[in-house]
């Protein structure tokens, strides 16, 4: 399920140009992403375009004009899709629906995917949905009329609720196309911790990180910047900070440490809408965690930098105060900060 930029042409020929989606995927692998990789222009595609911009030392105008498009136009030959094959391991992992109430979750071994279709879109880095709009019934989109063999039956052809392409029900061994996300490459003796390297292997997150001495972020943008030694600029996210009920904490802290696939307290008390009568709870790690697959502790007292189970709400929903990516950007956002790092909020 590895990037091959080599692969050969019918690995990648798709049905329809796709320009938005190919910028996404091209931005994300230069360190500047836009979130979801959905093929939609947005405020979060904007946020990319303008890190990518003030790294090339081009005006910032968060738009592809015709200066960025002539930076970008060496990385024209990476397509915005590719075919994979579903590992056959994956056909033996049980998918179920979490519970809604904490106690139900504090019960569980972990706070897995709930299908393979969210599954495939974090290691790919886009949603379910665009996932269906890539493989209508079930079929990677300019394959033809032939499914693969190992293709499961297909499902309705449109959510009835929406109008949008039903999900497929998709299975091991079946051929499937998917957003053209790279930097996935690992290298198991940098990684110790065994859960770990098997989570960025789940997210499709390389290993090959740039060392972040400083990140900025601002509350009112919607966005975390990370600047090298040099102070280069050197990856971008968008992300969701504090709300008016809960702030984000306005000045400079500090990094404590790094919790991989955290477990988490909850506390109904530290929660804002949530009924007191919930409890108090430890839920288990997992994707599907309230602060995703990791967390990064900072010398606020219960502020974090973390990811989320829920990655199409970021830079569009807020947050309880602290500051949350995608939790494929969280885990490269983990690999490059140190407790050395420093970190600065603004308005």
């Amino acid at each position: 399920m590895a990037s091959n930029d080599n692969a050969p042409a019918d690995a990648v020929a798709d049905s329809e140009p796709r320009p938005v989606m190919q910028m996404q995927v091209v931005l994300e692998r230069l360190g500047f992403a836009p979130g979801v990789i959905d093929g939609k222009e947005g405020a979060s595609l904007s946020n990319a375009l303008k890190g990518f911009q003030e790294s090339r030392g081009l005006p910032v105008t968060g738009t592809l004009d015709d200066a960025t498009r002539s930076a970008l136009g060496e990385f024209g030959k990476i397509p915005a899709t590719r075919i994979v094959t579903i590992p056959a391991d994956w056909g033996q992992i049980a998918f179920a629906k979490l519970p809604e109430a904490a106690a139900d979750k504090a019960k569980l071994e972990s706070m897995a995917y709930e299908s393979m279709a969210e599954k495939l879109a974090e290691r790919f880095h886009t949603t379910p949905a665009v996932l269906a709009q890539l493989n209508p019934g079930g079929m990677p989109a300019g394959m033809g009329s032939a499914a693969p063999a190992a293709t499961p039956a297909a499902t309705p052809s449109a959510n009835q609720a929406t109008g949008e392409p039903a999900v497929p029900t998709f299975g091991a061994g079946q051929q499937i196309r998917v957003p053209n996300v790279g930097a996935d490459r690992i290298d198991a003796s940098l990684v110790d911790n065994d859960a770990w390297r098997d989570t960025l292997r789940s997210l499709g997150v390389g290993t090959e990180q740039p060392k972040v001495a400083r990140i900025l972020v601002d509350e009112s943008e919607g966005w975390l910047k990370a600047y090298d030694e040099g102070d280069k600029l050197v990856a971008m996210f968008t992300v969701t900070t504090g709300s008016k009920h809960d702030p984000l904490p306005i000045g400079d802290w500090k990094i404590k440490g790094k919790a991989y696939n955290p477990t988490y307290a909850f506390n109904p008390e530290l929660l804002r809408d949530v009924d007191a009568s919930e409890g108090k709870h430890q839920l288990p790690a997992g994707p599907n965690s309230p602060v995703g697959v990791v967390w990064i502790d900072l010398s606020k007292d219960h502020y974090g930098i973390h990811g989320t189970p829920s990655p199409e709400t970021i830079g569009r929903a807020e947050s309880n105060g602290c500051v949350r990516l995608t939790n494929w950007d969280a885990a490269r956002l983990a690999l490059m900060v140190s407790p050395s790092t420093k970190v600065t909020f603004q308005k």
